[in-house]
């Protein structure tokens, strides 16, 4: 059987933009070689050139949306420290969550140990969020323990609003404030206690 050549002018980016907007439109669970192949009005075997399998573009998608997620992040952090800072990541990260909610799915799984570009994004999200929490003075297992409670409020309520948890007529911006300000509060204090300690 002869083998099939590789469509002209599809490449690996363009699967994962078609594999991106699939997962935001539809969610993650969408996201299928048979729905991309669709997207992309090719065969199936085409998109096999391009990518290994579902497991590898899926990978892929992942690495693309921690990428884009830790560049929302490092752009609206900016310069800021404290307080501002942490405010400004996490509207950022509801931001990027409302405008890529189902591409942000597949940046939630802990990094598989043999992809080196996913453990580097994963690696650089990490860093960006530890280097500011430093202003706080925290031990560095008080700090990674600061990440995961950060990490939970913000996935908590991305989720929560995705699904159509919150159904009282109360501002939801207001509301993300208020939790990032009552977090911020708990971090200080924690680093106060740390200082007062030594």
């Amino acid at each position: 059987m002869m083998a099939l050549s590789p469509r002209a002018g599809l490449d690996s980016v363009k699967i994962v933009q078609a594999a991106s907007e699939v997962a935001d439109r539809h969610g993650a669970e969408a996201v299928t070689i048979a729905t991309i192949a669709r997207k992309l009005n090719v065969r199936p075997p085409s998109l096999y050139n391009h990518v290994a399998g579902l497991r590898e573009l899926k990978t892929m998608l992942a690495v693309h949306g921690g990428k884009q997620l830790y560049h929302s992040l490092k752009q609206e952090v900016g310069e800021q420290q404290g307080e501002e800072a942490v405010l400004a990541l996490g509207k950022a990260y509801i931001a990027y969550t409302r405008a890529h909610p189902g591409l942000y799915e597949f940046t939630l799984r802990a990094p598989d140990p043999e992809a080196a570009e996913l453990q580097e994004v994963a690696s650089s999200l990490l860093q960006l969020i530890i280097d500011m929490l430093g202003t706080y003075h925290l031990e560095k297992e008080d700090i990674l323990h600061a990440v995961r409670g950060l990490r939970s409020i913000l996935h908590g309520f991305s989720s929560l609003e995705q699904k159509g948890g919150f159904g009282m007529p109360l501002n939801l911006d207001e509301s993300l404030e208020y939790m990032l300000t009552s977090y911020i509060s708990g971090v200080r204090n924690g680093g106060q206690q740390r200082d007062t300690e030594k």
